[in-house]
């Protein structure tokens, strides 16, 4: 993949998940307890709202991953494995554009 075809994949991801962290912003705003919902439903919510927060903070993350991502394509150093210095597929690269590591060497830290 070169530098052009990563950046717009990078971008392109950035942006949805920008979209997607807005909607839940929205369904991670606090319950109010004085809100006239029975209790089984206001329990649901709150198991909702924790669902919410979680996948909140993932895309965050991402999104903080995706932007390194852009400077690594930037200083030319994207798609090259960090731990064996070796090329990640692109394969892997269009999959997930973050990648930092060969499918080899994140097989091996997470095993």
């Amino acid at each position: 993949m070169d530098n052009q075809e990563a950046k717009v994949l990078i971008n392109d991801t950035i942006l949805r998940l920008n979209d997607e962290i807005k909607k839940l912003e929205e369904t991670s705003k606090p319950i109010s307890p004085d809100n006239a919902i029975g209790r089984l439903s206001r329990m649901e919510a709150i198991g909702e709202k924790s669902v919410n927060e979680a996948a909140l903070r993932n895309a965050k993350l991402r999104v903080t991953k995706l932007n390194q991502a852009l400077k690594r394509v930037n200083d030319d150093e994207y798609g090259e494995c960090l731990e064996c210095e070796e090329e990640i597929s692109e394969k892997r690269l269009k999959t997930i554009p973050e990648s930092t590591l060969c499918i080899k060497c994140a097989s091996r830290i997470e095993a």
